[in-house]
């Protein structure tokens, strides 16, 4: 039996436990899935939209609780936390508000019948397992869109949001979703194995590392399941030219520094043109140390622990790895003299091929700058990863930096901007990113029934 743990990131102070699921309860959460499932698919789509609806109205409700548990439980800024939870709530009302006409019957050509049709329907109970990073929204963007749709969720997430995930599902319950249609269960990595072999359940969803969404896609694969899978990112970030170096280096600041550098789509690598290249990395390096780092719950920090010292001293060792590989450390890479898990804004420069920076994810506060001479360098760079999430291109020239993105091997390429996500916008990789795609239209088109009806009178 697993514990459910909240440790708080920013002292390093255990402040509660839960108690994990039993192996013995499996069973009977899969057949308590199956037969909430015969009585959620048969409620009218209208029904199943009103109660999203009412679970957005909740997440404003209730914002300052939902985003203070986050920032116990994995130190996020609080208006970063905030943010989430808002984010959370609109991905819920977008479902409410789009999602029934998205779930209409479609008439085709008939093609010699009365009439062909399509119609989506369910599929059955899903089991999601969802990382710490970004607690509300990763469950929002599975669940909104299959509890629309009629199929009901077993939800595990991180053991470290035990507190945030019980905080989700008496939202969802009080909002009209019956309780056996949407289970937080404080379950095992074994024990959603146990989950993926029992016949009720129909398909899986993963965000996390690849390694955990090769472990669940052969787990599935070998039960015949659906899965869809979000796994890890090596984001680049092009720049072409620039009119503002200082706002660039903010932008570019901001947008790795975020969440303390733990978001799968976050820019990780900064591939600039050699003529920029000085002044990029001078700038960058004097916005990471102007950042504050400290206490998530000051509304003066801009960026707060990473989720746990197990995390933070990861990040660490792979800093000092890179360093002894010969790359240059300009600034930070080491932990911060006080309790928690903080750790000093990174920049290197000079990885190459054969170090393990090169290929690998880091996920934490660390930004990587590359110099090109060219755009093909940068592209042919920025694909040279197993990865492919999303990546950014940017210019004064758009003409010019759309043709550059789309040469960019990922599921999301932005000009001028990175890693935006909104509700109505898909969100996927490909490569070793994962496969599937959630929000927008296309959540809706992941664990569907998308079932043909011919009528002929002969």
């Amino acid at each position: 039996m697993s514990t459910y743990v909240t440790a708080n990131p920013a002292t390093g102070q255990t402040e509660r436990e839960f108690p994990g699921l039993g192996d013995e309860a499996i069973a009977g959460i899969a057949d308590r899935s199956l037969a909430a499932y015969g009585q959620w698919r048969d409620t009218s789509v209208s029904q199943r939209a009103d109660a999203l609806a009412r679970t957005a109205e909740l997440y404003e409700k209730r914002a300052d609780e939902l985003a203070s548990a986050i920032t116990t439980e994995m130190g996020k800024p609080t208006k970063e936390a905030a943010g989430e939870v808002q984010l959370a709530a609109d991905i819920y009302r977008w479902y409410a508000d789009h999602g029934p006409e998205l779930l209409a019957t479609e008439a085709l050509d008939p093609q010699g019948a009365d009439a062909s049709i399509v119609q989506r329907v369910p599929i059955g109970p899903l089991v999601g397992v969802m990382p710490w990073n970004y607690p509300y929204y990763q469950v929002a963007r599975f669940v909104a869109p299959n509890l629309l749709l009629g199929n009901t969720i077993i939800l595990k997430h991180a053991s470290i949001c035990a507190a945030s995930s019980a905080l989700m599902a008496e939202i969802l319950h009080d909002a009209g979703v019956p309780e056996d249609a949407y289970i937080n269960a404080y379950a095992s990595s074994s024990q959603i194995a146990d989950l993926l072999a029992n016949p009720a359940i129909r398909g899986v969803s993963l965000t996390g590392s690849d390694a955990a969404g090769a472990a669940v896609a052969q787990a599935a694969a070998e039960n015949l399941k659906k899965s869809v899978l979000e796994l890890g990112g090596s984001d680049p970030f092009i720049l072409l030219d620039t009119a503002d170096m200082p706002r660039t280096t903010k932008i570019a600041a901001r947008a790795r520094l975020s969440n303390a550098g733990q978001a799968c789509n976050s820019p990780k690598r900064f591939i600039v043109l050699d003529g920029l290249y000085d002044d990029f990395v001078r700038g960058l390096v004097e916005q990471f140390e102007a950042t504050a780092v400290g206490d998530p719950a000051d509304p003066d920090t801009r960026m707060g622990p990473l989720s746990s010292v197990s995390a933070r001293d990861t990040v660490v060792e792979q800093i000092d790895t890179a360093v002894k590989q010969g790359a240059t450390l300009h600034t930070g890479g080491k932990p911060l003299d006080r309790d928690g898990a903080f750790l000093a804004p990174t920049v290197l420069t000079d990885i190459t091929p054969d170090m393990d920076a090169y290929s690998e994810e880091i996920f934490g506060p660390v930004a990587m700058v590359y110099k090109v001479s060219s755009a093909d360098e940068a592209v042919e760079l920025a694909n040279d990863v197993a990865f492919g999430l999303s990546g950014s291109v940017w210019s004064t020239d758009t003409d010019r930096a759309e043709q550059v993105a789309d040469r960019l091997e990922v599921g999301m390429a932005y000009i001028n901007e990175h890693g935006t996500t909104l509700p109505g916008l898909p969100f996927g990789g490909v490569k070793r990113s994962g496969y599937g795609r959630e929000l927008g239209r296309w959540g809706l088109g992941e664990f569907v029934n998308t079932r043909l009806r011919r009528t002929s009178s002969k």
